[in-house]
């Protein structure tokens, strides 16, 4: 698949790079960026697919959360995608900021218009890393999965759904139980429609009661996240894992809140943590 270099920027001795690409999955245009270190040049190397949150881009994270140093270091490829397709005319899609464009909550829609656009899980899970893997030196056996808010809801289905496919998988501040909260209300029933069963299997409280092969989580959040309550409610996923036996490393990190600032913190001990799965 052709993809169009946009844009790319030097950073520790490697390079970031941003792209488009007509997707075939979602029938639309689509971005991702990639940091690719300077080790690429002697790879193949591992790579680690970070999702972000609403209102996000390929950017955000890329610009903000500091973490090309260490990937430098380590010798890690890091990918990110935007957050949805964008453009498609469809009634609502950019009309608020936790549905539609930039909110599309690593799903594939099942609802009238949004089945022919929105279909981040199999982009994810299927059409982006092969797009990686065939135009850059990627090992296709070391993967590993992270993300923020909608995108740690997104990393942790996704790694749930396929606990083969990566080596770990790690969130920060995810939205761990989308049944029960207003933004994954609104999103599933937009996109999945009202049969609740489809609901589920997007639902990672609901996905670890069903794992047999289980892959470790490692999940930071903000003690002083200001969605901290209402929309992401950590204490369900943990109430799953204890009586399902699911491995959790649940950290609360007293004083931080939802932003990129919380993540610039951590992310270093994030990347040295798939580091370690991933061999390097």
């Amino acid at each position: 698949m052709k993809i169009d270099l946009v844009k790319s920027h030097k950073s520790f001795g490697g390079v970031v790079e941003y792209y488009r690409h007509n997707s075939e999955v979602n029938q639309s245009e689509m971005a991702f960026s990639v940091y690719l270190p300077p080790a690429i040049e002697n790879g193949p190397l591992p790579v680690l697919y970070w999702l972000s949150g609403l209102t996000c881009t390929e950017d955000n994270f890329m610009a903000k959360a500091g973490a090309q140093r260490v990937a430098a270091e380590l010798g890690l490829v890091i990918v990110v995608p935007d957050t949805s397709p964008r453009g498609n005319g469809l009634e609502g899609e950019d009309e608020s900021y936790d549905f539609g464009s930039g909110a599309g909550f690593y799903l594939n829609a099942t609802t009238a218009g949004w089945s022919n656009h929105y279909n981040m899980y199999d982009y994810i899970t299927q059409e982006l890393p092969a797009i990686i893997e065939s135009n850059f030196n990627i090992d296709p056996a070391r993967k590993s999965i992270s993300g923020h808010s909608m995108g740690g809801h997104g990393a942790l289905t996704i790694a749930l759904k396929n606990p083969s496919e990566y080596r770990s998988v790690s969130a920060f501040s995810p939205i761990v139980a989308p049944i029960e909260v207003p933004w994954g209300q609104k999103a599933f029933s937009g996109y999945l429609g009202d049969d609740k069963q489809l609901w589920e299997v997007y639902d990672a409280t609901c996905l670890v009661k069903m794992a047999v092969e289980k892959l470790p989580l490692f999940i930071d959040q903000g003690g002083a996240d200001e969605f901290l309550e209402e929309q992401l409610k950590p204490q369900l996923l943990k109430q799953a894992c204890e009586v399902s036996g699911y491995p959790l490393n649940l950290r609360i990190q007293e004083g931080y809140d939802h932003s990129y600032f919380f993540i610039a913190s951590s992310i270093e001990e994030h990347l040295r943590y798939h580091a370690r799965y991933l061999e390097l």
